[in-house]
């Protein structure tokens, strides 16, 4: 017997797909324009991230799904886009072309070079939304990632495949922590560096790559550029984008570094595609998957496991606070996800401590594990110091009379405060680092006027990479220094002490 409903429901089918491809099968109308963002009905196919062709030229990629339309966010300008258009699906999730010819280049979120140089060629799609690597794909944070300034380096340290926050108010120096980072990566010149400019002007952006070109380090250096003049969706796709271009090189084995700067602007534009696409509002105007919004970014940051050729991403997010709030939801949210924060103070900037970071409040939740044993040997003492000095110096500002141990104290602290003053675009050898914090925790500079200890410094790394650069050589390789080696550090400090004139 013959099932007529059966022949019924293929002859439907056979209609619904005559003559079109499977993949954009359903045809879509725009219904509405409003600030980058396209209400369009008909493409009921469609899924979350694909990409939309318009009838002029233009794609947009899915952003929400309603029951009877859907929300696309456009990747480029409106132009003479109108209501009315078709739409036609391609069946791709968004993704940026990436090939190893991308380092030293600079692009958009999309990979459209803005350096004047031809497009990538030989390139392969990494997605730019991607589930990041499971527990079992990992393995704990071990390798440092030497910053090469010695506030970081010996007492909150970065290990590769970690995500640490740089937070603090405008203007207090957290990119050029970041860009500080990126130059000292000339030295090992084994880590691909992203970074990611979000919301910027243009002026400070262009400032930047002229600074990374005059470093030398752009050979091994990705811009991705989404500034405050462009649409707040390419803003919102900007760290997605950067993070896939660090994912490809780290599935080649390789490490990468990617800088996010900043979140917060990443945040307002996401704020913005919300607003307009009708989401319901939460604390401060922020939708409810704001935290996934950084959480899904952040830990895609990872170190692999041998298995999985072993390379990784390191996140160094940027975070602006106002008025020296860290309580503020956006802060609050990034802080939970990191593994750790340098917190920039401006009482701190303005009395001429730079890089600005207050020890007593930074933390990195890796530790040691992402030092040197020869560093870390040095550290430990620094860092108790510090934290005596901090304590007596709120007692000392009372003027009440204190002992002479108190003030031998005091005085260690002031040279241990001076020494962790760097200029900026100077990181530090680790070999010159150890060398620093060494005499200082040893009493070497107990003698030297504060206003000297700089120029100390100076002269005496010039002197030790003159007269005894093998020390240099032992130093670098990250053992902990032995018995010879600290008696021939004693020796050459105290030969350099009877000729430094202050």
């Amino acid at each position: 017997m013959i099932d007529s409903q059966k022949i019924i429901e293929q002859l439907e089918n056979r209609l619904m797909s005559f003559g079109v491809d499977k993949k954009t099968q359903n045809m879509g109308v725009v219904e509405k324009i409003t600030d980058g963002v396209v209400i369009a009905s008909g493409l009921s196919k469609c899924f979350m991230g694909e990409i939309v062709a318009f009838g002029n030229g233009n794609y947009g990629t899915v952003l929400n799904l309603d029951e009877d339309t859907v929300s696309i966010i456009l990747l480029g300008k409106e132009g003479k886009l109108k209501e009315g258009d078709g739409i036609k699906r391609t069946g791709k999730l968004l993704s940026i072309d990436v090939a190893d010819t991308i380092l030293g280049r600079v692009i958009d979120p999309l990979g459209s070079p803005l350096d004047a140089r031809p497009k990538i060629k030989g390139a392969r799609a990494m997605p730019l939304e991607r589930i990041a690597a499971g527990v079992v794909e990992r393995e704990p944070v071990n390798t440092p990632l030497k910053t090469g300034l010695k506030a970081i380096d010996a007492i909150i340290p970065i290990g590769r495949g970690q995500r640490e926050l740089i937070i603090g108010d405008r203007g207090l120096g957290k990119t050029a922590i970041a860009i500080d980072t990126i130059i000292n990566q000339r030295v090992s010149n084994d880590v691909i560096c992203v970074y990611v400019a979000i919301g910027q002007k243009q002026s400070t952006i262009a400032q930047i790559i002229d600074r990374l070109k005059e470093e030398q380090a752009l050979p091994y250096t990705v811009v991705v550029v989404a500034s405050s003049s462009d649409p707040a969706s390419l803003q919102y796709l900007a760290p997605y984008a950067g993070c896939a271009i660090a994912e490809y090189f780290m599935e080649k084995g390789k490490d990468a570094l990617v800088i996010y700067d900043d979140l917060t602007k990443h945040a307002w534009a996401y704020r913005q595609l919300s607003l307009v696409l009708r989401r319901p509002a939460g604390r401060e105007a922020y939708p409810g998957d704001i935290f996934y919004l950084h959480s899904r970014l952040l830990e895609r940051a990872v170190k692999l496991n041998k298995k999985h050729k072993g390379g990784s991403i390191t996140a160094l997010p940027i975070i602006e606070t106002q008025a020296n709030d860290i309580s503020a939801y956006i802060p609050t949210n990034v802080i939970s996800i990191t593994d750790g924060q340098i917190y920039l103070e401006p009482d701190l900037f303005y009395s001429g401590i730079r890089p600005a970071v207050n020890v007593g409040r930074s933390v990195s939740r890796v530790g040691g594990a992402a030092q040197t044993s020869a560093i870390k040997s040095v550290s430990g003492k620094l860092r108790l110091e510090l934290a005596q000095y901090r304590e007596l110096a709120v007692f000392a500002q009372f003027g009440s009379e204190l002992d002479a141990t108190t003030m031998a104290l005091l005085e260690r602290g002031k040279r241990t405060t001076e020494i962790l003053k760097q200029l900026q675009y100077q990181p530090l050898k680790e070999s010159l680092q150890i060398l620093s914090i060494w005499s200082v925790t040893n009493g070497f500079l107990d003698d030297i006027p504060v206003e000297s200890t700089q120029r100390f410094e100076k002269e005496y790394h010039e002197f030790v990479s003159s007269r005894n650069p093998k020390l240099l050589e032992t130093l670098e390789t990250g053992e902990k220094p032995s018995e010879p080696t600290v008696t021939q550090m004693e020796k050459i400090t105290r030969e350099f002490k009877k000729i430094f004139s202050f």
